[in-house]
């Protein structure tokens, strides 16, 4: 049986882009939103008899091969394409200082006060200064001394121009200038560099660290840089003395565990939300902000990340 790459349940842009090609090849998909709900399952299984595939409803190897024709999202995007479903984040999203972080925008809800949104914006405008002229207009030059001022200058211009009673919304026309900032491919493609650097490199070294191989462990490490800012002192030693007892060969159990500490560290308001994220990663099923995710159909399971074979 063929490994099942997508399936019902899951979303982002590579479910967007199989949705376009099945329209393409004349499978209606039920629109191009970038969700594998009932339309676009109807859509793939006629695909697959047409084609002489198993019909299953499901992407497999073979069926994105037939329709499109190229390789396989890299775990880095199947990766990005779940957590950012976590975070609630796109890359044209952005919200106030809702939250005490200034600003939150992009595709992992990069933010100014732990000072990734300034890293895009001034890498951003040293590639090409007119993606930030385009997006911001006459507010660029204003915008590149705020995010070279002081922290505390960054969240005070955040906090003015957050609005709402939870200050989650920002006023015109920085809204709309962020929008349009993330909407730039040249922009998108700087988010996935970030992603790379600061979030699934430092997982790979982690996953390296434990003993993870599989790619439910890379996906574990991976949502702890994202979350959690990667693993604390304290709770690697937890996580140590947990393991001592753990069979060799059983990652499962071993990522369980992980979880459970990382969980165990979080503040105490966010412990049970961090704890179902983690053990979800752990499992390949379970539950995040009340919905259900089977990992497999987001292309995530127990295969082993060829990178570290």
């Amino acid at each position: 049986m063929e490994r099942t790459l997508f399936a019902k349940g899951s979303r982002g842009e590579v479910i967007k882009r199989i949705q376009i090609k099945l329209k393409e090849c004349g499978f209606d998909p039920g629109g191009i939103d970038g969700v594998f709900g009932r339309y676009t399952q109807r859509a793939v299984f006629s695909f697959q008899r047409i084609m002489g595939l198993s019909p299953t409803g499901e992407v497999d190897v073979s069926t994105w091969d037939k329709l499109i024709g190229e390789k396989i999202p890299s775990l880095q995007e199947r990766l990005l394409q779940l957590i950012s479903e976590f975070e609630g984040h796109g890359f044209t999203l952005v919200r106030g200082n809702w939250d005490g972080a200034g600003l939150t925008w992009g595709i992992l809800g990069f933010t100014l006060k732990y000072g990734k949104i300034g890293k895009i914006i001034l890498e951003a405008y040293k590639r090409n200064p007119e993606t930030l002229r385009y997006a911001f207009g006459r507010n660029t030059e204003f915008l590149i001394d705020i995010v070279k001022a002081p922290l505390e200058v960054q969240l005070a211009w955040a906090d003015s121009i957050s609005v709402g009673r939870n200050k989650l919304r920002l006023s015109q026309p920085w809204h709309s200038a962020f929008e349009r900032f993330g909407e730039l491919e040249e922009i998108q493609r700087l988010q996935k560099e970030v992603v790379e650097k600061d979030y699934f490199l430092p997982a790979l070294e982690t996953a390296r660290e434990y003993g993870l191989k599989s790619e439910l462990g890379i996906a574990l490490s991976f949502d702890i840089q994202v979350q959690n800012g990667g693993i604390k002192k304290n709770t690697r030693k937890e996580i140590m003395k947990s393991t001592t007892e753990v069979p060799l060969g059983s990652e499962q159990e071993l990522r369980i565990i992980i979880a459970h500490a990382v969980a165990d560290s979080a503040k105490p308001e966010f412990q049970d939300d961090v704890r179902l994220r983690k053990l979800t990663l752990a499992t390949g099923c379970g539950k995040v902000h009340g919905k259900l995710y089977v990992l497999r159909n987001w292309g995530l399971d127990e295969s082993l990340y060829l990178s570290f074979l």
